[in-house]
């Protein structure tokens, strides 16, 4: 009998959604979850928003894909409003978080070839990061088991530990062309970089003329309450990746760069098929309708505060299931004292769907149009599945 037709390159759990609305999926069988996972920080609006239904089946009536040979007036639309909303001047459209990175890198070694520096092209980059799943981006990141077996590391990124700044100075050569780091280290588990150590970074790279390359693929799109995350720091990047949450479920990144950052990317130096096709555009500006309204992103605080709170509540209660809460806004990690993937488990049997990360940590994403009241049933599900975890605990004690 042959085996399975789809590589076997993930660990699936055996659930088959059909539907879903908001912030609830339903399964072929008629089961109902609480989606705290957001595909990863990716359905920003949760699951079948109406605007973005409606502008996806307008645009499908009229056109799917022109590729960049012509004009795309949804692209000139959706990057207007990002530099307008950002520090940026200049948008590269994408379809992933991993192009959008490697077109920051791109962008930003072009930028010292084009100052005349072309051996400047090493870029500074943390441990604990993830950038995607590119042989660069890999790379970039650094862990070993995302590198092992796909031969020898792409040249160029240089890991220093996490916060660590006199580790960055060390690191800054002759060659040293960029730093990049994520705000909120995702994957990582949820570590927050201080608004000090991103404004020390953002000198040491005035200082010696090296760009600030910014990963906001998964804290970005009002993720931790603010539009962009960095945005907290007071400081503004170089270069940005942008993704997940900007198209709302629909495949959409974008690489955004200030006018100087960008000088060096001139016609032929980069290029992609399908990125900023008008699918996309129309639902990253639908997107945008909704995330950049008036008291939107102070509701995601106002929530935020809620679950938060709630959170920190739980790990009172339950001190030998819960060490710690990190993140901020509603990127928010539960470092667990049990196995996580226990805790995940447990969670899952409460009808709520959340995501793993590094250091023992769970991810809470909902989307960010979660209520009040639906951020405290998830509390009252996370509450259930600690519950059970410790009277487990408890007869295996006894």
């Amino acid at each position: 009998m042959a085996g399975p037709a789809l590589f076997e390159t993930y660990n699936r759990v055996p659930l088959r959604f059909e539907r879903g609305e908001g912030v609830w999926l339903t399964t072929e069988t008629g089961d109902r979850y609480m989606d705290f996972a957001a595909g990863i920080a990716v359905n920003s609006l949760g699951h079948a928003h109406p605007h973005l239904v409606a502008a996806l089946k307008d645009q499908a009536d009229k056109l799917w894909h022109l590729s960049n040979l012509y004009d795309v007036p949804g692209q000139e639309k959706l990057a207007r409003r990002l530099t307008e909303a950002t520090f940026a001047d200049k948008v590269f459209f994408t379809n992933s978080g991993a192009e959008a990175l490697e077109c920051a890198i791109k962008t930003a070694r072009r930028y010292q070839f084009s100052k005349g520096r072309p051996d400047r092209f090493h870029v500074i980059t943390f441990e604990g990061a993830f950038h995607g799943r590119t042989l660069a981006t890999i790379a970039a990141g650094g862990q070993a088991k995302y590198l092992e077996g796909f031969g020898p590391k792409v040249q160029g990124f240089d890991q220093v530990p996490f916060g660590d700044l006199e580790a960055v100075k060390a690191a800054i050569t002759e060659a040293t062309a960029a730093i990049l780091m994520e705000p909120v280290q995702g994957e990582g588990g949820l570590r927050r970089v201080s608004n000090e150590f991103m404004r020390a970074v953002r000198e040491l790279c005035d200082e010696h003329g090296l760009l600030l390359i910014l990963d906001e693929v998964q804290c970005g799109v009002g993720r931790t309450g603010k539009f962009f995350a960095h945005e907290w720091s007071g400081v503004t990047p170089d270069i940005m990746a942008v993704a997940k949450g900007i198209g709302g479920g629909f495949p959409l990144g974008a690489c955004l760069a200030t006018e100087e950052a960008a000088g060096g990317m001139k016609p032929g130096t980069h290029g992609t098929t399908y990125g900023g096709n008008p699918l996309a555009m129309a639902v990253g500006n639908a997107v945008l309708d909704v995330v950049l309204a008036e008291g939107f992103l102070e509701h995601v605080r106002d929530v935020a505060l809620v679950f938060r709170q709630g959170l920190e509540g739980l790990k009172d209660r339950f001190p030998d299931v819960i060490e710690e809460i990190r993140g901020d806004g509603l990127m928010l990690g539960i470092k667990a004292k049990v196995m996580n993937t226990d805790l995940l488990m447990a969670m899952r049997d409460e009808r709520l769907l959340a995501v793993g990360a590094g250091d023992n940590v769970i991810r809470l994403l909902p989307p960010l149009v979660v209520t009040a009241a639906e951020a405290r049933e998830g509390l009252a599900r996370i509450e259930r599945a600690a519950e059970k975890l410790t009277k487990s605990d408890l007869k295996k004690t006894a």
